[in-house]
């Protein structure tokens, strides 16, 4: 038998200059799943990724979607990209089996923590304060080139990296310190500064989109106190769920998040494709 994809809708060029198609996974003409297959709005149009992948009941475990996503592949390349990614639920196991199976490595992963009711106490002789427009004009000029580097340093090119951290920058910080919803924290230790917090509070949820302990203050405990911080606010905002991104190989970030009681809830992996 021979599995296929057939387009199931015209190629979609949309306003922020991605594309993305619709297709059938056949077997003999017979369909047994979708998918769909796109690029990227962070990244650009060289980097392709699998929004959805779906096989019928009957017809998984019979190599379906290893032929689909293989046959994504030469569509991206067709399109000229040069690296697929996608994402995979944390309860999908045979889904993350079968991308990793086809050379998908885990780039970064979604956590989330439910929170009680009660704000956790800060480590004695810790203490937290707004970041100040002079603390925060230092900060953002640092941070946005250490965002585009540690993008770089993933595999993905440098204009593309440099050109998603400047989208992220206007569209999560139109108004600097002073945006909606963005609270920029200091945490000082017995009068002394060891690190920041950037939380967002969104709709259902707070995110943690920086927590850094200051260089050297590193390896006393201030990132657990930043993260306790962080519960603190998220809860005194109405909230009951944390979450945040964590890149592979952050060992130290993984094993704070782990015994902070934080569990994934999806993972994103990537693929150069030759």
């Amino acid at each position: 038998m021979t599995t296929t994809l057939r387009p199931s809708g015209p190629l979609q060029q949309h306003a922020d200059g991605t594309r993305s198609r619709h297709y059938q996974v056949c077997v003999n003409s017979r369909p047994v799943g979708t998918l769909h297959l796109g690029t990227s709005a962070a990244f650009g149009d060289s980097v392709a990724c699998v929004r959805d992948l779906r096989i019928e009941e009957p017809d998984r475990g019979r190599g379906r979607g290893t032929v689909a996503l293989l046959a994504a592949e030469e569509v991206a390349r067709g399109w000229g990209c040069t690296r697929i990614e996608t994402t995979v639920p944390a309860d999908a196991a045979p889904a993350l089996r079968l991308v990793q199976a086809l050379g998908y490595t885990v780039r970064n992963r979604g956590m989330e923590k439910r929170l009680g009711d009660s704000p956790p106490a800060l480590p004695a002789g810790s203490r937290a304060r707004a970041m100040t427009e002079a603390e925060f004009a230092v900060w953002h000029a640092d941070e946005w080139e250490q965002y585009a580097r540690s993008w770089i340093e993933r595999g993905v090119p440098e204009a593309a990296a440099y050109g998603k951290a400047r989208r992220d920058q206007e569209t999560l910080l139109p108004r600097g310190l002073a945006t909606e919803d963005m609270r920029f924290s200091v945490l000082e230790h017995e009068g002394t500064r060891v690190g920041i917090l950037w939380l967002a509070l969104r709709d259902d949820q707070g995110f943690v989109f920086k927590v850094e302990a200051d260089e050297a203050h590193r390896g006393r405990g201030h990132g657990r106190a930043l993260m306790l911080l962080a519960e603190t606010q998220t809860i005194s905002a109405g909230r009951r769920v944390l979450g945040l991104n964590v890149f592979a190989g952050n060992t130290p970030a993984e094993r704070l998040y782990a015994s902070l009681g934080y569990e994934t809830t999806r993972y994103a992996l990537q693929k150069p494709l030759l």
